[in-house]
């Protein structure tokens, strides 16, 4: 059995990744790990970074998955703050701060780090939308408020399954089972 061990205590997030991954017959362990995360400006950075940490301490392969909303008319705000920017103003603070603004381009990007004892890589999955003018939804962090390209639908008011079929997470955790995958049948891929 193919198994994989995800850093996080985010039970949406596990949710997500844990039915994309049973796709591929890969069984995913959720661990919640106090590791420290780093300020910086992309998340390919703190993602790797966290991944060093949590592999040191749990000797294992392991991923670490990191997102980041980018809005273009706020110069990419909140990007790799999107936690700290849902906790301290949420959706309603980001509809407020795009009051006036026409252009309501974004994206959500996600980043998926894996460590093991030999190998460092990064899984990017990007998905290009705006930003809604309203709240739309029940979904979790800033999906209420992001409109994937070519929906009219937030991610907040898809399911789950709706959700993982075009999201930026979805994008990543597939590229990485797809290469995970390859790497458990013929370990020198």
């Amino acid at each position: 059995m193919k198994r994989i061990t995800l850093i996080s205590g985010n039970e949406n997030k596990i949710r997500e990744i844990y039915l994309i991954l049973k796709k591929y017959g890969i069984e995913l362990e959720a661990f919640d790990l106090d590791i420290y995360e780093i300020q910086a400006d992309n998340l390919e950075e703190i993602a790797l970074y966290c991944a060093k940490q949590a592999f040191q301490i749990l000797k294992k392969p392991i991923i670490i998955e990191d997102s980041g909303l980018f809005i273009e008319a706020l110069n990419g705000f909140p990007g790799p703050y999107t936690s700290y920017a849902y906790k301290t103003i949420g959706n309603e603070g980001i509809i407020k701060l795009m009051k006036d603004q026409k252009n309501r381009s974004a994206m959500f990007k996600t980043v998926i780090a894996y460590k093991d004892q030999n190998i460092e890589k990064i899984f990017i999955g990007e998905v290009k939308g705006e930003i809604s003018e309203t709240i739309k939804g029940l979904g979790w962090g800033f999906d209420p408020i992001f409109i994937p390209r070519n929906h009219f639908k937030t991610y907040g008011e898809m399911s789950t399954e709706e959700k993982n079929e075009i999201s930026h997470r979805s994008m990543a955790v597939h590229k990485f089972a797809e290469w995970y995958s390859n790497l458990l049948r013929n370990p020198s891929f």
